[in-house]
């Protein structure tokens, strides 16, 4: 899709009061920062833009129950989920209240044995524990049945979850929840380590605590955002931008364990190397393993241990690397049997895969099919199930047209997990493919490569590319922006790399510019060495063996119009 056009006036407007140059104004303008001081603010994030802990919607309860049991010495359990939201939750609020004096003890269940969210395995787990108090993080929204529970066993709940909730909420003695009705909270988008971030923020200056501490663990906020996809705009951008540096020099002897373990020491840690590089070994001991493992990381202080958990994880994540494609192979096959013209939302269902890896699975066949897919692990007569959906289907909503067939379920608009009974997933393979046909259009279901802004090749400059990055952290919500340049030519033939990758040269008025173009060898048939190319690429910088160059990611390329 290629840019719509700014309005020119507030593009020359910041400009001028900015001093930036018009490309960069019209980034701006395009991503709904037209007024300088907006434009400030996205370039400039702050702490002091963060909105206070008190505009969350039950907090003033939560603290005070949690004041009142740390100057007690009564026992919390702080009750996370599997993911890294929820690992990384649990561990800021575990290190947080045992910072406060409190006598904490973290649990997560185990994603096969005890299933998703707040059950009976909690329930236990707090009572075993003597806890009067539970505080969930990144769950426990839709858990009414074990809410309940628990306060019939006279024990205090919190909850503090991010999700959407899917009926009537718990009654407990506070919910904490921006995407729940009534919560005037002015940002929908935190992940669940943000609303545990907040919760320990507020409960350090009712305690007088210092607030330092809790600032210290943004490297944690940052690393749960980004791999929880949420979008990095408003406080998570915040939180991004200050966590990343952060991780960056981390006193954490977990994460810094995690780092070396993932052959990123010494390099910059970015959205994209958190979410598609570090992310993925955290997560891997919640799928395959037990989770509380990665809480167990993050919470010791010992170098010895944390490098001693950090090559188990890494083992953990091979193993579900190679699950990952097993399973990938399996669901493709399902896929080729269908018929895709009349299938619009995909269910896939087999026995024998595993829980821990269908969701990774399933975004995999939404990157291959268009479609919005829900992958069913069967089991003795029951399926657990993991969604990922489109940008044009609200995946949750979705679902919620399909609940008289689903046990539970749970998640947001791109991604969800449900519990099913084997014998109603025809039915709800059924059901959810003609919602889906009801709520899209073919149009949907095609990949699209928006263009952010067209500019001539030659401003395609290491002035620019310097710019460009004052617009990271790049991810959901904020995009790395896609550049569009007609009449390109090539300095040099291409060049193959790796199995399907390209390398070019292109001709510029400053010189040269090196492009790397991935999956497209296929494509090179169609250029004409002495024909011009039109280009849409990302400008980025290419650091191996220590030499750093502006190089051209090639997202697309087509010979141009004559």
């Amino acid at each position: 899709m290629l840019p719509a056009t700014p309005d020119s006036a507030p593009v020359l407007a910041l400009a001028t009061e900015l001093r930036l140059p018009e490309p960069i104004c019209q980034l701006l303008v395009a991503r709904g920062h037209a007024v300088p001081d907006s434009a400030r603010r996205f370039l400039r994030p702050r702490l002091e833009q963060l909105h206070p802990p008190s505009a969350l919607g039950g907090l003033d309860d939560a603290v005070e129950r949690l004041a009142r049991a740390v100057r007690a010495g009564e026992t919390i359990l702080v009750h996370g989920d599997y993911d890294v939201d929820g690992i990384c939750s649990t561990t800021l609020l575990t290190r947080a209240l045992r910072g406060f004096g409190g006598r904490v003890v973290p649990f997560i269940p185990r994603r096969v044995e005890d299933g998703y969210d707040l059950s009976d395995a909690g329930v236990r787990a707090a009572q075993a524990a003597g806890a009067r108090v539970v505080v969930t993080c990144d769950c426990g929204t839709s858990a009414l049945a074990a809410v309940s529970a628990l306060c019939a066993a006279g024990i205090d709940v919190i909850v503090s979850d991010h999700h959407l909730p899917g009926g009537p909420l718990p009654q407990c003695l506070a919910v904490l929840n921006p995407k729940r009705p009534g919560c005037s909270y002015p940002d929908k988008d935190l992940a669940a380590v943000g609303v545990a971030f907040k919760l320990a923020l507020a409960l350090a200056r009712a305690l007088g605590a210092n607030e330092n501490p809790v600032y210290g663990m943004l490297d944690l906020v940052a690393l749960a955002t980004i791999a929880d996809i949420a979008p990095l705009r408003g406080e998570n951008r915040v939180f991004a931008r200050y966590g990343l540096k952060l991780l960056q020099e981390s006193g954490n002897p977990g994460i810094r364990a995690l780092v070396r373990a993932a052959a990123l020491d010494g390099k910059a840690l970015t959205a994209g190397r958190v979410g598609y590089i570090l992310a993925p070994r955290l997560n891997a001991v919640g799928r395959l393993g037990h989770a509380l493992r990665g809480v167990e990381l993050l919470t010791t202080e010992s170098e010895a241990e944390a490098n001693r958990i950090a090559r188990d994880l890494e083992e953990l994540n091979r193993q579900r690397q190679e699950l990952d494609r097993a399973t990938q192979r399996e669901a493709l096959a399902l896929v080729d049997r269908l018929d895709l013209d009349a299938t619009y939302g995909l269910v896939l269902a087999a026995e024998g895969w595993h829980p821990g890896v269908i969701g990774i699975v399933a975004s995999r066949v939404v990157e291959e099919t268009g479609r919005p897919t829900v992958m069913i692990a069967l089991a003795d007569g029951e399926g657990k199930g993991s969604g990922r959906s489109i940008s044009a289907l609200d995946l949750h909503g979705a679902l919620g047209e399909c609940r008289d067939l689903l046990v539970r379920f749970g998640g947001h608009r791109a991604a969800a997990g449900i519990t099913i009974r084997a014998d109603q997933v025809p039915a709800f393979a059924e059901r959810f493919n003609d919602v889906a046909r009801s709520r899209l259009t073919e149009e949907d279901l095609v990949g699209e490569l928006r263009v952010d802004l067209e500019l001539p090749l030659d401003a395609a400059s290491e002035e620019l590319e310097a710019l460009l990055r004052h617009f990271e952290p790049f991810g959901v919500g904020n995009p790395a922006p896609t550049l569009l340049s007609r009449g390109v030519r090539l300095a040099a033939p291409p060049r193959p790399v790796g199995q399907d990758g390209v390398r070019f040269r292109f001709r510029t008025a400053r010189g040269e510019l090196d492009a790397i173009a991935w999956g497209m060898a296929a494509r090179v048939p169609e250029l004409r060495a002495d024909g011009a190319l039109d280009l849409v690429y990302r400008l980025e910088r290419d650091d191996y063996r220590g030499d750093s160059r502006l190089q051209a990611r090639v997202l697309d390329l087509r010979p141009s119009a004559p």
